[in-house]
């Protein structure tokens, strides 16, 4: 398969490729580096992505902004890098990609555990997390030529334990390699409309 990974120098998405670059061809894509760059929270940049890379046969998007802010500090602004970046930037990646996706591709997207259980600061990630696994919810019914998309909602990551432990006490932390079995899963699979808890 022919398969675009977004968001391929992060810890997720080191991971994604070296599970999944042992079967396929993997693209990479990134703000700055990989094969092509791409600002997800801009369409005419997904746009020009798409038509640099071409037709696909999978989309994986392990990238995504989001504020981390005390909410009794939150202003209305302060969502606005969640939800323009992280939820409409993979949004738009599906309304976009549909046109250049191959009959059967799919797409599948991140959103995290911060929905399921939440963290001091993170109510911004909380929001955009539930809004993209009710999206891929959503989307996967009215989708046509067996396009397939998913969500996959990991724990912290134990490589960023370094970075995160202070705000994930008591959380059990999921390596990088296991999270990416389930990009696995998402992408040579057949299930759609899934969200993929991992830890």
């Amino acid at each position: 398969m022919k398969i675009l990974l977004i968001g391929a120098s992060g810890t997720i998405g080191s991971a994604v490729k070296a599970e999944l670059s042992q079967r396929h061809d993997v693209i990479t894509i990134g703000r700055k580096s990989g094969d092509f760059q791409v600002d997800i929270s801009d369409s005419a940049s997904i746009r020009t992505l798409f038509q640099q890379t071409g037709t696909f046969d999978a989309l994986v998007c392990a990238a995504g902004n989001v504020n981390f802010v005390p909410l009794a500090d939150m202003s209305e602004t302060d969502f606005d890098l969640g939800l323009q970046d992280k939820l409409m930037g993979q949004v738009n990646l599906l309304l976009i990609g549909r046109e250049f996706a191959n009959d059967g591709a799919s797409f599948t997207f991140t959103s995290g555990i911060l929905n399921r259980d939440p963290i001091r600061m993170g109510a911004s990630a909380a929001l955009v997390n539930g809004a993209l696994d009710a999206f891929v919810k959503a989307a996967a019914i009215e989708l046509p030529r067996g396009l397939r998309i998913n969500s996959v909602s990991p724990n912290v990551l134990l490589e960023a334990m370094g970075s995160y432990a202070p705000y994930f006490r008591g959380f059990k932390p999921v390596p990088a390699a296991d999270v990416a079995l389930a990009y696995a899963k998402s992408v040579e699979g057949m299930q759609t409309g899934q969200t993929y808890i991992i830890g």
